[in-house]
Formats: C-alpha cells, structure tokens, sequence
C-alpha cells in the first residue's frame, strides 16, 4: 500500500481527495522548515520541487534529500507546481510573493509562515498589518488560492531520517473549501500527521502565534511539541 493509498479523513469528515497527480513545490526549500517538508512529501510518493533565489542552490539542497526532489529558481518552482507551500524567512516574506504574483496566479498557496520575534523573554508574536502572514499573502497574491497550514512541525524532527512517523495535527485554514480540502489530503500523506480544517484565514494569526507557545515548551521539556485535536 502506498501513502496516497492511506490517506484517511478525521472521523465525520468527507473522504479527502487525491492529490498523487499534484506538484508540489517549497519556496525557501533550502531552509529547515521548507527542506524537512519537501523531504516528508516526497518520500510519501508526492512529486516535489524545492524553489531557492538561486537554482544552483536549491538543486543542490534537493539532491541531498532525494526521493526524487528538484530543485530551482522560486520563479520556476512556483511556475511548475500546482500546490505551493511557502516556507521563506518572516522578513523576506512580502517581497518574495511580491515578485512571484504572477508565477503563483491561479496556485493554491499554503502559508506556513509564523512573523515571530524574540527577546530575553523568548518567542512571542509579531503584530502584522494584514492580520496575519496568511492575510498578507491573500492581499499580495489576488489571484491565487491562499489557504494556512503546516505551522507547528518540528524541523528537527521533519529532518530526521530515522523517524518513520510525526504523531501530530496540522491546522488548515481558508476561504475556499477545495484548497483547504487539497491540503488536508497533502498533510495526511505524511504517516502519522492528520489535516484538520480549523476555519477562515481571519483567525490564521492565532494559528501562526501559537508557535511562540510551542517553543516554550520546547525550551521547558526539551522536545518537539506537537499539537492534537481531540475528539476528532
């Protein structure tokens, strides 16, 4: 049985649909974050390509994963890819999507961007004009399908080979129900993970600020926090 093949919906909730003819590329696949999701995708069968400002860059960053990852230019990425997951520095952020509105018009776009800042206190969330990051790329990209997702994962544990299974949700958030369903399907790919719709992107601010919690507690226990929802 393949991982497509295994994709389940959470308990009451419609069969999700398949997404196994789906390209799916990472801006910021270079960085931990993009590359540990790149990594998880591909190795469950999705077919990837990992964007970087530099080509040359992201191929190299996509032969040391594998399972049959490219790499490329952002513009390229975001031109052959039908999902793309956005996965770049908060900094960089609103120029990146700037520059790349025409190459994601028509692309579901997944947001997994938490505008954090840190100080002696540590992690806590940063105030963002639109709302939240996923808003800012609603407003910047007009023609694109902007849904939120794939804000809690662990990169470290993302990365890390030896591990067959990440026992987490992941919170999708958006206007267009198809997307949102999309996504979800593309998370629950992942042996282990489960997307769960958690509503509109007026409330991804929340989703993206509660980073700041997890690595509280990630600091306090020494671990990889997760999230779950139960009764689900």
């Amino acid at each position: 049985m393949t991982s497509h093949d295994a994709v389940n919906p959470p308990v009451g909730a419609p069969a999700l649909p398949d997404v196994s003819h789906l390209v799916v590329g990472v801006l910021g696949g270079t960085g931990d974050q993009g590359r540990g999701l790149a990594y998880r995708l591909a190795r469950a069968g999705q077919q990837v390509v990992i964007g970087s400002r530099t080509a040359g860059r992201a191929e190299e960053a996509a032969a040391e994963i594998g399972y049959g990852v490219r790499g490329a230019d952002n513009a390229t990425t975001a031109r052959e890819s039908d999902i793309v997951i956005v996965a770049v520095p908060w900094d960089g952020h609103a120029a990146t999507l700037t520059e790349l509105r025409a190459e994601l018009a028509g692309k579901i776009v997944v947001d997994c961007v938490n505008p954090l800042g840190f100080d002696k206190q540590g992690a806590y969330a940063l105030k963002v004009e639109e709302g939240s990051a996923a808003q800012q790329a609603a407003a910047l990209l007009p023609d694109s399908r902007v849904t939120a997702a794939f804000h809690h994962l662990s990169a470290v544990l993302l990365q890390d080979r030896e591990i067959e299974r990440i026992d987490t949700d992941v919170l999708v958030l958006g206007e267009d129900r198809e997307a949102t369903d999309l996504v979800q399907a593309l998370a629950s790919l992942i042996p282990g993970m489960r997307g769960i719709f958690a509503g509109r992107l007026r409330n991804a601010h929340q989703v993206e600020g509660l980073v700041a919690n997890l690595i509280s507690v990630n600091r306090r226990y020494k671990a990889h926090a997760g999230l779950r929802v139960t009764d689900v």
